[in-house]
């Protein structure tokens, strides 16, 4: 079959350019300027953003493999190309570490001394221990991620079947040992902001909202890319239907994910649990979160329902729209409020850093593309994938 590649325009790759500068310039202007707290938050929020997004890319990849799907060979690429961004999102995870105790309460030795409950959790929550688990989750994310895009890469050249069943074991592994590095990776990061807070559900929530947002931005790359005219007849509407029925899927469990932890700590009444949903429930913040139901959830579910709305790009591109919005503003709801429980704070600097961090991912999937065939062209299910046909 004939190999689909796609051109990085000069024009495309200076607005990507542009975005990177602003971004920069953003956090370094905010280094100098601004309250350093606000900084490293706006910072964690915009770089969590997109580093979900490029995991969720490993993670879809790895359940096509381990599931041995046909439908969506014709579409893996661009999941690959998510995952490429993986190493540049552990940089910026690693950046976190030189915060001082901007983010991170427990990075403070004599914070830790004089607060008993955090001289009790020490023995994890100290700065060393907090790089060495970030070497392991990026050893396993940037390690399983690049093996499987290389067994891909490597099938393009060869056609030999058995790197399809390889990927498969490879896959599996991956899925293992990625359920347990995130969720550490989630309550380093995110969860920490408050160590005094805790919750046994909270990884799962973070790849709820993840797979939610990958999904969404899948659908707009693909949508981008048959608009370009290029992919001929191998992906067209049955592709984008069943990734709105996983889009919608995905919603419903967030939602069910969301809800669970709270309903819980209302009804215990806890007062080690619920010092976290409280600033979440009043003031402006109470604003946020009944957003994120909404919007979140309740908007995206319904719009989703019909089956001429999952076959329709108009209809898919502003759903999935608004679904990476929410999830933006999903991070920065957990991450905010660790910084000013009572005020919201959203400005220049936040808009720069989210430009900087989205362009800079948008370059590393673009670029990619630009380098291999948007197709897997020898893949034993490739034929499928092309036939593929949804009547439900």
């Amino acid at each position: 079959m004939q190999v689909i590649h796609f051109n990085l325009s000069n024009k495309l790759k200076s607005l990507l350019y542009i975005g990177i500068f602003i971004g920069f310039i953003a956090f370094v202007s905010g280094l100098v300027f601004a309250d350093q707290s606000r900084v490293w938050s706006a910072f964690l929020t915009a770089s969590l953003f997109v580093f979900f997004i490029s995991l969720g890319g490993a993670f879809f990849t790895a359940i096509q493999h381990a599931s041995k799907a046909g439908w969506s060979v014709n579409i893996r690429r661009f999941m690959e190309a998510f995952s490429w961004y993986i190493p540049v999102g552990c940089l910026t995870a690693f950046a976190l570490a030189f915060s001082g105790d901007a983010l991170y309460e427990w990075f403070n030795p004599q914070t830790v001394q004089e607060d008993y409950l955090l001289s009790k959790k020490s023995a994890y929550l100290n700065w060393i221990f907090f790089v060495v688990r970030l070497v392991i989750f990026s050893g396993i994310a940037i390690g399983f991620s690049r093996w499987l895009i290389g067994l891909s890469l490597a099938q393009d050249h060869t056609g030999q079947e058995n790197l399809t069943h390889k990927s498969v074991k490879v896959s599996i592994a991956f899925l293992i040992c990625f359920a347990l590095g995130f969720t550490f990776f989630t309550v380093d990061t995110v969860m920490s902001l408050e160590p005094h807070w805790f919750s046994t559900i909270f990884g799962i929530y973070c790849l709820a909202g993840l797979m939610q947002a990958f999904t969404a931005a899948l659908i707009l790359v693909l949508i981008y890319m048959i608009r370009q005219g290029i992919f001929q007849n191998l992906v067209n509407e049955n592709h984008l239907h069943d990734l709105g029925k996983f889009l919608l899927g995905f919603t419903a469990f967030w939602a069910y994910i969301a809800f669970s932890p709270y309903m819980l700590t209302w009804y215990a009444n806890l007062p080690e649990e619920t010092f976290y949903y409280l600033p979440r429930s009043q003031g402006d913040w109470l604003w946020v979160s009944l957003f994120l139901g909404v919007f979140k959830f309740i908007v995206p579910f319904l719009f989703l329902l019909p089956r001429w709305v999952k076959r329709d790009q108009g209809a898919m591109i502003i759903i999935s729209v608004l679904i990476l919005v929410m999830e933006y503003v999903d991070i920065y709801w957990m991450v905010y409020p660790s910084y000013d429980k009572e005020n919201i704070h959203f400005g220049l600097l936040e808009v720069g850093l989210l430009v900087g961090f989205i362009s800079l991912f948008l370059y590393v999937v673009f670029h990619f593309l630009s380098r291999y065939p948007l197709i897997p062209v020898q893949d034993p299910r490739e034929g499928e994938s092309a036939r593929h046909k949804v009547t439900y």
